[in-house]
């Protein structure tokens, strides 16, 4: 390996997490045009932006495998994503901790105000919601996990717990979101910033660490896909129709929940082992 190649592999996660960044967030600036930002969510519902953010992730990863592991980091992310022989506990867990969390989120608060209930139970337009959220889901969870799982994930567990492995991907993950939260109040109300760092930074670093967790249980970067699948399904159908403080009331809740579930899975995670390929790897 040359002494770039070197340097490369020892600021690995790093570089990935700035070249995501530098990708994503340009490819966004192009596709929406001059003065774009903060975009509308008109302008961010469309494919092209949406194909736009997901470059990042992908094309970061494809690049640094190719870079540091070549067809053998190529063989190894194929292989992760095949791997779909596992006990069906593993996809109820997969599947069934995004809706769970959700539902327990939307029908608590919605005992005391129905204004919390499901978007589902409350649109006017139930079939092109469920459309959308379920076109938009699968895209989204491939692409980035493609890159977030598929290449960060086992570098990170390399010198880190579930836990922290989790917390710091679950950062980066959230400032790769700041062009799809930002709004035209977020940077000129205090409920506006305090939205904004609600959406990115309270409930997305316990998602990650989850995701991380049962990765690591089962070194399966399908079954973290279907994982993602489900999150963006159960924050567009069973997250409700609210804004404003409503809406901060629901994210901090929502975030509770999670942080308590990847606080007590990790700590548990901790007695069992993790899967032998990454134990391999690790070493």
């Amino acid at each position: 390996m040359t002494p770039f190649l070197t340097r490369l592999e020892r600021h690995a996660v790093l570089t990935y997490a700035a070249l995501t960044i530098l990708i994503s967030w340009g490819c966004l600036a192009l596709a929406l045009g001059p003065g774009a930002f903060p975009a509308s969510a008109d302008q961010l519902q469309s494919v092209t932006a949406g194909l736009a953010i997901l470059a990042g992730p992908t094309l970061a990863a494809l690049l640094l495998i190719g870079l540091l592991d070549g067809a053998t980091g190529y063989r190894e992310l194929r292989s992760r994503l095949l791997r779909w022989r596992l006990p069906l506990g593993w996809y109820a867990v997969a599947v069934l901790i995004a809706p769970a969390v959700a539902a327990v989120t939307s029908f608590g608060l919605g005992f005391f105000a129905p204004r919390y209930l499901p978007a589902i139970l409350t649109s006017s337009d139930r079939g092109g919601l469920l459309t959308a959220a379920l076109a938009s889901s699968v895209m989204i969870g491939l692409f980035e996990e493609l890159g977030w799982t598929g290449f960060a994930v086992p570098r990170l567990r390399r010198r880190h717990d579930v836990f922290a492995a989790g917390l710091l991907l679950g950062l980066v993950w959230g400032v790769w979101h700041f062009p799809l939260f930002w709004e035209g109040s977020s940077f000129a109300t205090t409920l506006g910033l305090a939205l904004l760092l609600a959406r990115l930074f309270s409930w997305l670093p316990p998602f990650r660490t989850l995701m991380v967790w049962v990765h690591d249980r089962t070194d399966s970067l399908l079954l973290v896909v279907l994982m993602h699948v489900s999150l963006v399904l159960s924050t567009l159908l069973l997250q409700p129709a609210v804004s404003g403080s409503s809406l901060l009331v629901y994210i901090l809740v929502w975030a509770a929940v999670l942080w308590a579930a990847s606080l007590a899975l990790t700590a548990a995670g901790r007695r069992g082992q993790r899967a032998p390929e990454i134990r391999q790897r690790a070493a």
